[in-house]
């Protein structure tokens, strides 16, 4: 630890609480997937769906600091399950990072078990195989409609999911892995991130030239706009490029998304869902973006100079304290959520103003960091 940094006292508080409520809500949750909290109950969905990793990602991180074999028992059951979904072609996309990082590589680095090793480098395979090598971009969805086309289409938040493909580089020693997750990352400081720091959503390229097309606003509010969320993916997902290359490239780009990002925050430092939204269009907190970006400011105090880690370390932390002691829902028996006012689609009016099961996680990952509790699933 460097000498400047000391642990809050809010952090351990927080930590309890987290431990606390995440013992209670694994009693009915248990070794399903979670997303979004509908009257202060997690709904549930399928094994396929992209947040799967979350909840077995919370637990292993709350598994870590207290060895509650149940919490072990549901994480380990998770991840089994998505066994048949790795299987599915159809329902497979970009989020296998965050689907299998946060099972199969936590359980990996937790209990040095071959079984998850072994499902990782194949989830990372399925991954580098989404890879086009035309536009330098791993593609995002597949099609959702008959006669649909989007094999052109690549999205922000797939920066995070590069950590996947570093790992299975490093575990296995094939750089392979690795040129694949620095050609899209590379795409992504083309034709992502802007000048300014903002952040594109979805870029469209033409899959069988590579030609950029145009860009389509996505979560955010429009083409033009800073959805927050989006922000947030490239701050971390940049950081975590940088980690695994030593590629300054991507840590400035890291740099350029946090400077952005943190100018503007309102006050209480918790970011609405778009940074750019017309009068009239309701500013909704996005919490989760708060959590995530708040994670890769911790990241960046860990990567750079001593003498600039100061800035990013305090910003990290005073985001996180807004989450514990404004936006916890900590003594309330009537929500399952862990933090309060998460925004997943507004242009599609889903899922707003609700806990949402991944700002739950990274709000938990950027605790346990503070406490110094061990290695990054990442």
């Amino acid at each position: 630890m460097r000498e400047a940094e000391q642990t809050p006292v809010w952090a351990q508080e927080s930590w309890d609480q987290i431990v606390r409520k995440v013992k209670r809500t694994s009693g009915r949750i248990q070794d399903r997937f979670p997303h979004a909290s509908v009257n202060g109950e997690y709904v549930l969905e399928p094994a396929h769906w992209w947040t799967a990793g979350f909840w077995p990602g919370l637990l292993w991180l709350v598994y870590r600091d207290t060895k509650d074999e149940a919490l072990r028992s549901y994480a380990e059951s998770c991840e089994s399950q998505l066994d048949a979904v790795i299987s599915g072609f159809d329902r497979l996309d970009h989020d296998l990072g965050f689907m299998w990082q946060l099972t199969s590589v936590a359980r990996y680095k937790l209990l040095g078990d071959d079984e998850s090793r072994r499902r990782a480098m194949l989830a990372a395979n399925l991954l580098s195989g989404r890879f086009n090598v035309k536009g330098s971009y791993i593609r995002a969805w597949n099609p959702w409609r008959p006669e649909e086309d989007n094999s052109g289409w690549a999205i922000i938040d797939c920066a995070m999911n590069l950590a996947l493909l570093y790992f299975a580089s490093e575990t296995s020693g094939d750089p392979r892995y690795k040129h694949v997750a620095m050609e899209h990352a590379d795409t992504v400081l083309e034709h992502f991130i802007r000048d300014d720091g903002s952040v594109n959503h979805i870029v469209i390229f033409d899959s069988k030239t590579g030609e950029k097309l145009g860009v389509n606003g996505g979560q955010g509010y429009a083409p033009d706009s800073a959805w927050s969320r989006g922000t947030a993916w490239a701050i971390y997902g940049m950081a975590i490029s940088y980690k695994y290359t030593g590629e300054e490239r991507y840590l400035n780009a890291a740099k350029r998304a946090a400077h952005f990002f943190l100018a503007n925050l309102p006050e209480d430092r918790v970011p609405h869902w778009d940074f750019r939204l017309p009068a009239g269009v309701a500013k909704y907190r996005d919490s989760s973006a708060g959590a995530c970006a708040a994670c890769g400011l911790l990241l960046i105090s860990e990567l750079v100079h001593e003498t600039e880690a100061g800035l990013y370390r305090k910003e990290g932390e005073r985001i996180l304290e807004s989450l514990y002691s404004a936006y916890g829902a900590w003594d309330r028996e009537d929500e399952e959520g862990l933090i309060l006012h998460g925004t997943s689609h507004f242009p599609e009016g889903r899922n707003i103003d609700v806990p949402l099961i991944y700002g739950d996680y990274f709000f938990a990952e950027g605790i346990s960091r503070l406490l110094k509790h061990g290695e990054l699933f990442w």
